[in-house]
């Protein structure tokens, strides 16, 4: 089966605990053949534990993991196509980077030539070729992230698993190196499970997005799709930076009791005409856009984003005008999305 056509994964009300603390609950979840799908959620969220269980370096308590139609859940972790990547990259440190590359293909007894042309290649395609005599201590965090990443791709697997593996990286270095593993997933079109706490990272990278929350999927969508219509309170409060306002019904967005009404900051504008008053409270200065913090009358604080030189300053009174077709409403009681 050609890569891109397999790896397809399953997981049906997947449940595991540890102790009193449940880590998944019931977690339905799919994950199509060829797809990046991003999880993202706060810590404790269970994103890591999902991985884990595809990967059979745990069992569920409860619940099915199925990869092209198969029941793994009791096949050895060696015995599964699947490979991951951590966030602590954990190479042996002892060995060089060829060494570390080539350690999982001679325990799978590859013939010594062709495990060393099959390293060489991957170190090629990731641009590390010039490390492998170096040990990891001798390399950047970037360049480890790499090490890692060609060890997994010399696997050859159905499904690659990545946990936040760019978290340990600085912020130029994380931003280029999200290109380059996007690049990469588009030349293998292995199926690839994506743990990050990075939302951009998140929306940037996945063809889909997974919100986990207290070990449950809050939604599952195009990321674009998850920013503009949230499923719930949750997910509008999480995704996104500033998050979305939200603010109950018959509040200063308008609406009714029993509703609470959602803008996201690029929604509010400022102007004259504004039906919202306030007062800004804070200048948040970030050289290509302004964030102003803003209390309302009533003690609502409403947070707007704007661009780079907005002209207020803190103390200023000035008006907002909510975007009537970028209102989200969600029930109060539920937090569901109506």
């Amino acid at each position: 089966m050609p890569v891109g056509e397999r790896g397809a994964i399953r997981l049906e009300s997947l449940t595991r605990r540890y102790g009193r603390v449940v880590a998944l609950d019931e977690v339905d979840l799919e994950v199509r053949a060829g797809e990046l799908l991003t999880l993202v959620g706060p810590s404790g969220s269970g994103k890591s534990t999902v991985l884990r269980l595809i990967a059979g370096l745990d069992r569920p308590d409860r619940g099915r993991i199925l990869v092209d139609g198969q029941d793994v859940g009791r096949v050895p972790p060696h015995r599964r196509s699947v490979a991951m990547v951590f966030q602590d990259y954990a190479l042996y440190p002892h060995l060089t980077v060829l060494d570390n590359l080539l350690f999982g293909l001679r325990v799978r007894r590859v013939p010594r030539d062709e495990a060393r042309r099959r390293a060489r290649a991957a170190a090629d395609r990731l641009g590390i070729a010039d490390l492998l005599d170096r040990y990891p201590d001798q390399t950047s965090g970037g360049q480890r992230q790499r090490v890692a990443l060609a060890r997994a791709l010399l696997r050859e697997p159905a499904v690659h698993l990545l946990d936040e593996p760019l978290a340990s990286l600085d912020a130029p270095l994380r931003f280029a190196t999200r290109a380059e593993l996007l690049a990469l997933h588009r030349d293998l079109g292995t199926t690839t499970v994506h743990v990050t706490h990075d939302q951009a990272e998140a929306m940037t990278l996945g063809d889909r997005v997974a919100v986990l929350d207290g070990g449950r999927v809050r939604q599952v969508g195009p990321p674009q799709q998850v920013y503009d219509e949230p499923a719930d309170t949750f997910v509008a409060g999480f995704l996104g930076s500033p998050p979305m306002n939200l603010v109950p019904g018959s509040g200063v967005l308008g609406g009714t009791a029993g509703l609470i009404l959602g803008v996201r900051p690029e929604d509010l504008a400022l102007g004259a005409d504004g039906p919202v008053e306030a007062t800004v409270e804070a200048v948040e200065a970030l050289g290509s856009e302004t964030i102003l913090l803003t209390r309302c009358a009533d003690g609502t604080r409403l947070t707007v984003r704007t661009g780079p030189r907005p002209g207020v300053g803190t103390g200023e009174r000035v008006r907002l005008r909510p975007d009537p077709a970028r209102l989200h409403r969600f029930d109060a009681e539920t937090g569901r999305r109506r």
